[in-house]
């Protein structure tokens, strides 16, 4: 054998001479060029690099582009019980604070916090001091906001409607359901207790306490069955809601004077609505007021009534109407009226007046002619914003029981009441105001 070492690919690793020498004999097999990955050259590997960096950069643009990447929002543990009310209306009261709050109608209560919202946040306030509890914020300005089920339900402007919806626990600030929807501009929410509808000028939406749609009713984009809604070409009114039920004004080519519907909040099918009765009344610019059980109140501006209709359609009763015309020359804002109600009355504010109506068939008890919105019940008593303060009245009558000054800094508006433990609440317009 040659002294030369063998490198260990050419030494075999057996043991007989006679082997080896048979294994030396055989010529070596032909040497095939390996492959070379295309991932070995610079070039390739600085491409790899830019797709994993264009890639990481995506991910970061959809991140900071994302819903929950432009919110902002804390939570916070659920708050003391509140004081309870006096047992009878002070004598007096002063400002404890003021806030903006430009997306509520009326003062938000739930529970013990009280409710602000402007621009896009919603924050929940202690009711004595104003301090904010819990926020939740997003880079778009809200459209409403209202408190039903014992929750808050906060509506969003986004693209070109009022699409975005979230629920929030009132004691918390945690999300409690959110939904997509189709809520036109200057919609507001009107609930009956079981459902919320969003009112809109061409399309009324209906959600349930999970925020899952129960009803459509009127103009649906992106209609997949075709058919289901009883008119088309409608426009809507006012809207009112009570007992499973929602009722609007309808306003539709053909017809010689204005509709009024009467559709379930939560049909069989979800995309047909179930309508009770609709039936063309005797004039145009009614008004749909209220709704208490199957009993619906209409006003017919034209001819000075107050008609009450039953469940099927039929005039129950009709009852004269002393209200300034310039009071019913318009709808009011989103079409929704501004009424309160407590176990006795329900009271309307027609613009100049409140009217007290029985919760029991909706006919007239009395009136306040000087009235700035309509009333509540607060420290067991029936309290009404009026020029000036406060007026609080009987129930049974709406006889003064006395006044109490409020110094309104020089609001003249209309002025919507809410009450939280011992403090009352004024929204003045876009301001709420807490008073104790």
């Amino acid at each position: 054998m040659s002294d030369v070492e063998k490198t260990p690919e050419e030494t075999p690793e057996y043991g007989s001479e006679d082997v080896l020498e048979d294994v030396e004999s055989t010529p070596p097999a032909p040497r095939v060029k390996a492959r070379r990955s295309p991932w070995n050259r610079g070039r390739d590997r600085v491409i790899a690099a830019l797709v994993a960096v264009a890639a990481l950069a995506a991910a970061l643009v959809i991140g900071v582009t994302s819903d929950s990447a432009a919110t902002d929002r804390t939570e916070a543990a659920a708050p003391p019980p509140l004081p309870a009310a006096p047992d009878a209306v002070p004598g007096s009261l002063a400002e404890l604070w003021s806030a903006r709050s430009g997306a509520t109608p009326i003062p938000v209560v739930a529970g013990d916090a009280v409710a602000t919202a402007d621009g896009g946040e919603v924050a929940a306030r202690d009711p004595l001091t104003g301090q904010i509890r819990w926020h939740y914020t997003r880079d778009l300005p809200l459209c409403t906001l209202n408190e039903t089920w014992g929750r808050l339900n906060a509506v969003y402007h986004k693209t070109e409607n009022c699409s975005e919806v979230t629920q929030l626990d009132p004691g918390t600030g945690r999300i409690t359901a959110q939904r997509n929807g189709n809520a036109e501009l200057g919609t507001q929410l009107v609930s009956d207790g079981s459902h919320v509808t969003a009112t809109g000028k061409k399309l009324l939406t209906t959600w349930r306490d999970d925020l899952v749609q129960s009803a459509e009713y009127g103009q649906v984009p992106a209609l997949v069955n075709a058919g289901k809604q009883p008119r088309t070409g409608c426009t809507y009114g006012t809207v009112a809601a009570a007992s499973g039920k929602v009722g609007v004004i309808e306003r539709c080519p053909g017809d010689p004077a204005d509709r009024l519907t009467v559709y379930k909040a939560a049909p069989e099918k979800d995309d047909e609505p179930s309508v009770a009765f609709s039936s063309v009344l005797a004039g145009k610019r009614a008004r749909v007021i209220a709704m208490s059980g199957d009993l619906t109140a209409v006003v017919l501006p034209d001819q000075k009534l107050l008609v009450i209709y039953n469940g099927d359609g039929s005039q129950r009763a009709a009852y004269p109407l002393d209200v300034p015309a310039a009071d019913l020359a318009a709808d009011p804002p989103a079409g929704v009226e501004a009424t309160t109600q407590t176990t006795q009355n329900l009271y309307w504010f027609s613009g100049s007046k409140m009217l007290a109506l029985s919760r029991d068939d909706l006919s007239p008890r009395w009136t306040l002619s000087s009235a700035s919105g309509p009333g509540i019940v607060f420290a067991r008593q029936l309290v009404v914003p009026i020029k000036g303060g406060l007026a609080v009245l009987n129930e049974n009558d709406g006889s003064t029981i006395r006044t109490v000054g409020v110094d309104r800094r020089g609001y003249t508006g209309v002025v919507r009441l809410g009450a939280a433990g011992p403090v009352l609440l004024e929204e003045r317009g876009g301001t709420l105001t807490a008073l104790k």
